[in-house]
């Protein structure tokens, strides 16, 4: 009996687990290969070009668009994109875009075969959802040329078409593209290489701009048009083979010049506009305004007013450069423009020219603080003014001794100023003293209101720059801090309103593209500092031309056909030179000098900054009514004694009429001008005619202190201290020593006075002025150091010279007087030591 042969066996679930594992495997690899770290359709939004920003003027200019990394782009609508732009963009890039899935099977088929033969990608079509996908959600691989890009690429296209309509995905590509000139979509595009709208494109245009994308460096027109040209005739032909445009239409575009906007990358008021974008990240930082989204900034600059400024300072340098043959070696200069109701910025010219790396153009002059020299001194005049700062307040029509005069510091050092002219004016009123810039009084003015105070006050204006008082000294009175061209300008808008305060505005509204309003800058909100009749009172001063004449003569380039308060300012060695004026209307502030501080050569604030101050004002108030500073209630003008400020009395021998704060009118009679007798026969002078010979006449003689007599006597007055040998208690504070009962004093050195002596300067030329002072008719007076005799004088004035020594000195005099008296000063000790 035979046996059948062996039954197969059939493979268990085991083999086929083993069998179907390897491809699954193989799946699961090549899925995470493909599939690891893919973007999320969802992250489209966070992924698009940062909106630009377009910042404007208050009339809606263009001055500038600004975007992340200087990136330009404006996203627009379907509706807003005109369909030339649509037609030559599909036309040249996916020509089957309104049919295909998002993706070019052929191109994947290509790009596959082509991997698989030479290991890289080297060739492959991309539909217009591709280069979606490509540039914003795989940023970081678009520049791989490999097989996984192309597949993963592929997918997210495929994806992407089912969830956007292909209008959506158009307009993405549209408003995300770059086209070349830091231009991102075709909004930017179009601004950029034809300054309009892309709503304004013609065909030829936007053919033109649709063949960019592929190769912006090589197309660009402003480099080579050409090129341009032939690109844009490629796209011409494929929309008339598309059938988009007719034969006819492809001829008339090719044929249409093409006219490039000449200013592809325009920003006008630079300085301006980035310190508007300043204060627009702050508002972004506070959250007042979105960040992720176009926005359109109307801020408050004029650009008429911006260029009027730009092209008066153009002009100034010019001849500063070449006055009459002399270069004056200046480089510089910024301008503000205020609007006193606002505080609106009109015009912010930062420097010359913002791009001229020679002059540190990009440099905001109009931000950096600079000595202001005289500039500064109407705001020391001010608090000298206010009866709330001080318990003995000046008045307009208070004298100021305007001689040579030693004034110690804080710190025991000597400061002896001199004026512009190197002159000594005597008695000056306030007025005069301020109105022409005499530098002596405006010392004196400093030292009564007082450094710390002065520099609190400072404060009230927005001067932020002099906060620490211990950082200045007397020297402030002439500019010795430092301040912003912007924060001075905008102080004098103090006085031009009134005496309120406003800070200065550079926003007035933020909106979306579409108008509606994000933000909008608050009212104005003036804040009193300073009483109204003070700032009157000193916008009537720096107006008055007459006042302004001994300093400035008659006609100046600081007159103009309407009221204007103005004041200049020179430094040190002519670093700065400043002019700063105003009207009801404006505030102007202009600065000229060089920013790396070279010294100007023979240039001051009047000739400098003054003819830019007054082009700017008369050209902005041409046509305009000419404006009275309106005077506030509470002022009262009085008729005074020149020499003294008090009510005239018969005696005095000129008067004018001052404007005074209701109570600080004077009631106190003159005592300046005093009428003595003398008898024509025996020559005696006496304060009344008395019985005897001779015939009495009247004989005018003045009370000065004795620090006026030098000057008084050189003006051929006649003193009081010469008729009868001893003044009596003048109005004005008298020198050391001449309080009741001192007949000898030393006027210089003061007590505790420190000098140094510089080590780089030859000892011969480091010196002390000593000035004795008496009420006595003298035979001699000697001058005595250290208990030894330095000189004897026989005749007035009593002066000499000392060779500065290191140590501890004591200075007196002794005098001979002619009844045979011997007399002695009381005694001065100073200090002298070497500089480091």
């Amino acid at each position: 009996m035979s046996s059948l042969p062996p039954h197969p066996q059939r493979p268990g679930r085991k083999g086929w687990l083993i069998g179907l594992s390897l491809p699954l495997a193989l799946f699961l690899l090549f899925a995470f290969w493909l599939l690891y770290d893919l973007p999320s359709l969802d992250r489209l939004s966070q992924t698009l070009p940062p909106p630009s920003i377009r910042i404007l003027d208050r009339h809606g200019t263009l001055l500038y668009e600004v975007g992340e990394e200087g990136r330009r782009n404006l996203p627009l609508t379907p509706e807003e994109i005109p369909p030339c732009i649509k037609q030559a963009t599909i036309a040249v890039e996916d020509q089957s875009f309104y049919t295909n899935p998002g993706l070019d099977l052929r191109g994947v088929l290509r790009a596959l075969y082509l991997n698989l033969r030479g290991g890289e990608t080297l060739a492959g079509g991309s539909t217009i959802t591709q280069q979606v996908v490509r540039n914003l959600l795989l940023p970081e691989e678009r520049t791989q040329r490999t097989l996984r890009r192309k597949l993963r690429e592929t997918l997210l296209a495929w994806l992407l078409t089912r969830r956007l309509s292909k209008e959506q995905i158009l307009t993405l590509y549209l408003n995300q593209t770059y086209y070349g000139g830091f231009a991102y979509g075709i909004e930017a595009a179009a601004q950029t290489y034809f300054g309009k709208p892309a709503s304004q494109l013609y065909l030829e245009e936007c053919a033109l701009l649709a063949g960019l994308p592929q190769a912006p460096a090589r197309y660009d027109p402003f480099k080579d048009l050409e090129a341009a040209r032939q690109r844009q005739r490629t796209v011409l032909e494929l929309m008339e083979k598309q059938g988009f445009i007719s034969a006819q239409q492809r001829e008339q575009a090719e044929a249409a010049p093409i006219f490039l906007n000449p200013r592809p990358y325009p920003i006008l008021a630079p300085h301006f506009v980035w310190m508007v974008k300043t204060e627009l990240d702050s508002l972004q930082a506070r959250q007042v305004v979105p960040v992720h989204q176009p926005l359109i900034v109307y801020t408050t600059l004029d650009l008429a007013a911006q260029q009027v400024a730009e092209e008066a300072i153009a002009r100034q340098l010019n001849h500063l450069r070449n006055d009459q043959g002399v270069d004056h070696q200046v480089s510089n200069a910024a301008a503000v423009v205020l609007d006193p109701h606002s505080g609106d910025i009109l015009a912010l010219v930062g420097s010359a020219d913002y791009f001229d790396a020679s002059i540190r153009g990009a440099i905001n002059m109009a931000l950096a603080p600079r000595q202001p020299g005289s500039a500064f001194k109407p705001f020391i005049y001010a608090a000298a003014f206010d009866p709330g700062l001080l318990p003995d307040p000046w008045t307009a029509a208070t004298p100021i001794l305007d001689v040579r005069t030693n004034f110690r510091t804080a710190d025991g050092k000597i400061y002896t100023p001199q004026n512009y002219d190197g002159r000594e004016h005597g008695l000056v009123p306030a007025r005069v003293a301020l109105a022409s810039s005499f530098n002596i009084p405006a010392v004196a003015a400093l030292q009564k209101v007082g450094v710390e105070r002065m520099s609190a006050y400072a404060s009230r204006f927005g001067i932020t720059t002099l906060q620490n008082p211990s950082d200045y000294d007397l020297t402030l009175a002439l500019g010795g801090g430092r301040v912003s061209l912007l924060e001075l300008t905008n102080a004098y808008a103090v006085f031009a309103r009134g005496g309120l305060y406003l800070p200065p505005r550079l926003i007035l509204e933020i909106q979306d593209p579409a108008g509606h309003t994000l933000y909008r800058a608050p009212a104005p909100s003036p804040q009193p500092v300073l009483d109204a009749r003070i700032a009157w009172l000193i916008s009537d001063i720096l107006s008055d031309p007459l006042a302004r004449q001994p300093g400035f003569g008659r006609y100046s380039t600081l007159q103009i056909e309407r009221p204007a308060a103005v004041k200049t300012g020179t430094t040190t060695d002519f670093h700065d030179n400043w002019t700063i004026g105003y009207t009801p209307d404006l505030v102007v502030g202009v600065w000229v000098g060089n920013s790396d501080y070279r010294p100007m050569r023979e240039v001051t604030g009047l000739s400098g900054a003054a003819p830019i101050w007054q082009s700017i004002l008369r050209t902005l108030l041409r046509n305009r009514p000419a404006q009275p500073f309106l005077r506030p209630s509470g002022l009262v003008r009085v008729k005074v004694c020149t020499l003294s400020g008090l009510l005239p009395t018969d005696a005095c021998m000129q008067t004018h009429e001052e404007w005074f704060l209701e109570e600080t009118v004077p009631a106190q009679p003159d005592n300046v001008y005093l009428r003595y007798w003398q008898n024509s026969l025996s020559g005696a002078i006496s304060p009344a005619p008395s019985a005897g010979p001779g015939a009495w006449q009247p004989l005018l003689v003045l009370r000065l202190p004795p620090e006026a007599w030098d000057w008084a006597r050189r003006q051929g007055w006649r003193l009081e201290v010469d008729v009868q040998g001893r003044g009596e208690k003048s109005f004005l504070a008298a020198g050391p020593g001449s309080e009741p009962g001192a007949s000898l004093w030393l006027l210089n050195p003061r007590p505790g006075d420190r000098y140094f002596i510089a080590p780089e300067l030859p000892r011969s030329e480091q010196r002390l002025h000593l000035q004795a002072m008496t009420r006595l008719s003298l035979r001699s007076l000697t001058f005595w150091v250290d208990n030894h005799p330095l000189v004897t004088l026989t005749a007035w004035p009593y002066e000499a010279w000392w060779p500065l020594e290191p140590g501890e000195h004591i200075f007196h005099v002794e005098a001979l007087t002619s009844e045979g008296e011997l007399v002695r000063s009381e005694p001065v000790p100073i200090h002298v030591e070497t500089r480091p």
